[in-house]
């Protein structure tokens, strides 16, 4: 359980190129019944959690994809920093080229970046979209940690049965679009969503290298 657990932690990574095969309703059940054994502060399991798929993702992703076009500025539930400390930034920089050297899309082809942004819209073909949302009164801060929790479970156990996920701020971009197109929101914050769906394996946008920090660059030993 162990090697299990760690190659489930190692392996799992932000897939950006489904497969258009569904995913069972009742594989997403057995996901959430395993996620929502996730800690919470209290106990309070502040979660809530919409599954779109169908015929309203579609329509969400056209109207998404819309809105981009046209220009419309961003103006989620939850802002998005406009800054970044320069080590954090540059390493926002590096996944991007990675990205973009996967695709074999060059610095100067603008055409072909914008069109990966909108496939990022387009949620990269996902055939299904889980939003987290909380209630409008909730501290924010910390339902947005035990959020954290719930999603990083899920994504966890989703890898573990073959299946891929990609937490995506651009599926909030635009909430108006999901308080139109789902009922009794007005009440709920969105703070994430997550597509999922089966990865297209042979994609190099799934294969690229990925980097992380080693353990003394972020770890404070006091003894």
């Amino acid at each position: 359980m162990a090697a299990d657990l760690e190659n489930s932690i190692r392996g799992r990574r932000s897939i950006r190129k489904f497969k258009h095969d569904k995913v069972a309703e009742e594989t997403i059940r057995d996901l959430l019944e395993q996620a929502r054994w996730s800690p919470s502060w209290g106990n309070t399991q502040p979660w809530q959690v919409i599954v779109v798929s169908g015929d309203t993702l579609e329509r969400f992703k056209k109207a998404n994809q819309k809105r981009l076009l046209e220009g419309v500025l961003p103006n989620p539930d939850i802002k998005m920093p406009q800054v970044w400390p320069d080590e954090m930034k540059k390493r926002y920089m590096g996944i991007a080229s990675s990205m973009f050297s996967a695709l074999n899309i060059a610095r100067e082809d603008k055409q072909a970046r914008f069109q990966f942004t909108l496939d990022l819209f387009g949620l990269f073909d996902a055939p299904c979209l889980l939003l987290f949302c909380i209630d409008r009164n909730l501290s924010v801060e910390y339902a947005c940690f035990d959020i954290g929790l719930f999603l990083q479970t899920f994504c966890l156990a989703a890898h573990g049965r073959g299946l891929g996920t990609c937490i995506m701020a651009a599926t909030l971009s635009y909430p108006e679009i999901l308080r139109e197109l789902i009922p009794g929101t007005e009440d709920k914050l969105f703070v994430i969503g997550a597509a999922i769906g089966y990865p297209d394996a042979d994609s190099p946008i799934n294969k690229f290298e990925r980097a992380r920090e080693d353990v003394t660059q972020f770890v404070t030993w006091v003894k």
